[in-house]
Parts: C-alpha cells; sequence; structure tokens
C-alpha cells in the first residue's frame, strides 16, 4: 500500500488524526439529542464499538442544553453538526472537541453577512475553546456561486469551496482543521478527494460516502470508495454511513474498522465502478434530525418494492429531514424526504406533493412505472 499522505496533525479530544497517526473511524449518534440518556448511551456504544470520534447534531437552543449534559456521561470524543445553526458555535463549543461545519449551509445562513466573517466567527469560537474544525463539503448542499460557476463540473465545485474555506482558515492563522468531501456517488468521492489531496497534500482528509443507504449496498459503495483512496494514501478519518435503525448503529463502526483492516492485508473485494445502469437507492445515515422514526422503515420499504426495476438506470433517493432533503434529492431521478406526517415526493428539482406515509410507496411506483415507460417510449 502507498505511504499515506503528509498530511499535518490534528488533534481531536484524546485522539489525533493526520501526520500517519492511525486512521480514526467515527460516526455519528442517530437518537433525538434533546433525548439525554439515549444520546448518552448511543455515543457511549459507539465509543465501546470502537468510534475515535462521535458526532452529534445540534439545531436549537434545548440541543444544546442536552448536550451539556450529555458531555457528562460519555467520554467520547464529540464533534458537533451545525448544518445551518452556526451561530450556536460559541455555546456548543465548552462541549465538544470539534465543530463541523457545511460552506453550503453557511452560505446560505445570513446571506447579507460576508462568508470569510462566519468563518472568522467560527475560527474563533473554536480556538477559544481547544476545538478542531471540520469543513465538511457535501456536492449535494453546494452554494449558488460555486453551483453556477461549475455547473457541468460538481466535484471541481466540491473541491474548489474545500480549497477556499482552507485558505480562509490559513489566513486567520488556524490550522487544527480536517476537509471532507462527500457525494453519494463513489466515483464523485474517489475524483473529488483525489483532486484535493494533489492541491493540498498537507490537509488532512475524513473520508465517507453520503447517504450511502442500507447495507450491504451501502457497505459496498462505502468499500469501493475508501478502497481506491486509502491503498493510495489517502484519508485520516472515515465514517461508514448507513440507514439503520438506532440499536444497530455500531455496525457503521464495525463496518469501517473490517473495510480498513481488508486494505491494510491486502483483501479488497469491490474495486470496479459501483453499476451506474443499474437501479441505485441512496438514503442517508439515520440520525437526531430524523423527525418521524418510519423513515428507515420506508426506505426498506422502497428497496423491496422496486426490485422490479433493478436493471433500470434509476436514481431514487430517500432523506430523513428536512435539511438534507429538498436539496440532496434535486439530482435523483424520484426523491423522497420525509416530515412528521408526511412524505414529500419529488421528481428531480420538482416538487409532486405530500403524501401519508401509508400511501407514498403506491405514489412511487405509478412515477417509477411512468419513468421507465417514457425512456422506453423514447428508446
Amino acid at each position: 500500500m502507498t505511504e499515506r499522505n503528509p498530511t499535518r496533525r490534528v488533534r481531536v479530544g484524546n485522539v489525533t488524526v493526520g501526520d500517519h497517526q492511525p486512521i480514526v473511524v467515527q460516526s455519528m449518534c442517530a437518537t433525538h439529542t434533546q433525548d439525554v440518556a439515549a444520546t448518552s448511551a448511543q455515543a457511549e456504544a459507539l465509543r465501546e464499538a470502537g468510534a475515535g470520534i462521535v458526532r452529534i447534531a445540534v439545531d436549537s437552543k434545548k440541543d444544546v442544553q442536552a448536550l451539556a449534559e450529555i458531555r457528562k456521561r460519555t467520554t467520547a470524543n464529540l464533534a458537533v453538526d451545525l448544518q445551518e445553526s452556526y451561530r450556536l458555535a460559541e455555546t456548543v463549543a465548552p462541549h465538544v472537541d470539534k465543530i463541523r461545519y457545511n460552506p453550503g449551509h453557511l452560505w446560505h445562513h445570513e446571506t447579507s453577512r460576508p462568508v470569510a466573517d462566519k468563518v472568522k466567527y467560527l475560527a474563533g469560537v473554536a480556538g477559544e475553546h481547544d476545538c478542531a474544525i471540520r469543513i465538511g463539503v457535501n456536492c449535494g448542499s453546494m452554494d449558488p456561486a460555486h453551483q453556477d460557476r461549475f455547473h457541468d463540473d460538481p466535484v471541481g465545485a466540491m473541491v474548489q469551496s474545500a480549497a477556499e474555506h482552507c485558505e480562509m482558515l490559513d489566513r486567520l492563522g488556524f490550522t487544527r482543521y480536517v476537509v471532507s468531501l462527500k457525494d453519494s456517488d463513489p466515483a464523485n468521492v474517489i475524483e473529488g478527494n483525489r483532486r484535493f489531496a494533489e492541491e493540498r497534500p498537507d490537509v488532512p482528509l475524513h473520508l465517507g460516502v453520503t447517504e450511502a443507504g442500507m447495507p450491504p449496498e451501502g457497505v459496498i459503495k462505502t468499500r469501493i470508495a475508501f478502497e481506491q483512496l486509502v491503498s493510495r494514501g489517502i484519508g485520516d478519518t472515515v465514517r461508514v454511513s448507513l440507514t439503520l435503525p438506532n440499536p444497530r448503529k455500531p455496525e457503521e463502526v464495525t463496518a469501517g474498522h473490517q473495510i480498513l483492516t481488508d486494505i491494510a492485508n491486502g483483501r479488497f473485494r469491490s474495486v470496479p465502478e459501483f453499476p451506474k445502469d443499474k437501479l441505485n437507492i441512496i438514503s442517508c445515515p439515520s440520525c437526531s434530525r430524523v423527525e418521524n422514526e418510519k423513515f428507515i422503515e420506508l426506505a426498506e420499504d422502497v428497496r423491496e418494492m422496486t426490485r422490479y426495476a433493478e436493471r433500470h438506470a434509476i436514481t431514487i433517493a430517500v432523506m430523513g429531514c428536512r435539511v438534507n432533503g429538498p436539496g440532496e434529492t434535486d439530482d435523483a431521478d424520484l426523491g423522497l424526504w420525509c416530515g412528521p406526517a408526511f412524505v414529500n415526493l419529488k421528481k428531480g428539482p420538482e416538487s409532486l406533493g405530500a403524501y401519508p406515509y401509508d400511501r407514498i410507496l403506491g405514489r412511487l411506483k405509478v412515477e417509477v412505472d411512468r419513468l421507465i415507460a417514457d425512456r422506453a417510449a423514447a428508446n
């Protein structure tokens, strides 16, 4: 295996990433953050399974209050996912070891304020409270400026966005950061991380295929990306993002360690690209933002219902919340994003309405059949 990139050392709690340190496997709590007992227990379960870093989503002041109590109940190294609530950083930073922000979401929040000012604020908070930062770029939530500039090159948009945010932090003298470039397509993850690592070999990279879906497909997609990257010396932390019921969430960690062990021992199982001429179901990993736990069951039902279409190149995205759902279903042929009582159905960026959970499968089948018929007629 090629020697790993000479990335700089970044401390996250009691683990160190980069600088040829062992690759750290991490995961994310799927319980509701305000359920302190459940979230603390899951953070400990993930830590005990081998997660060096455990991520928690925080979207409100009540979540912050819960986080303070969770911190007392777990020894896991905690990362917080700010999503669109970047101003919560100063209240969560005293309780965590790393702050993750998404450049696309940061752009959309307080659009009248320059992005550089927001980054300066986050760097100041992180520095004051001894926190690392992750710049978490996601192909499905790019800001409009990069979308317009790289409309034919979504991977280029990811790489450029990450590079610009690295430069902002570098200019501020804040170098305790890592970068992730994620997509639901393993090929884009591979290309994006290769391109970024060539441009900035000093920056530690967190690897993952976002919305990889359910096992075993989700593990296969992730394995494809990790084998191609880790074997080339790229990657300092990893996550296997799977759609799983809460009690099974530690399986993400187990899968991550298994893939890394296999790569280290030369056991490569899935070097070929994930097939693009077959049905592809992507679904986000269950997390605390899920507003109805029927989402997980729905994702499994969608997979079963659509097996008859497995030889058709159709992408169906099943998302569990209002944060990722609206934007990250745009590139799918058909998208479902789940609310508390209804599932929003989309065809590309076009909304087809909202349907109760007990009716959405039938409505989805109509659209799948229509898509198959339209393509057959076009050919």
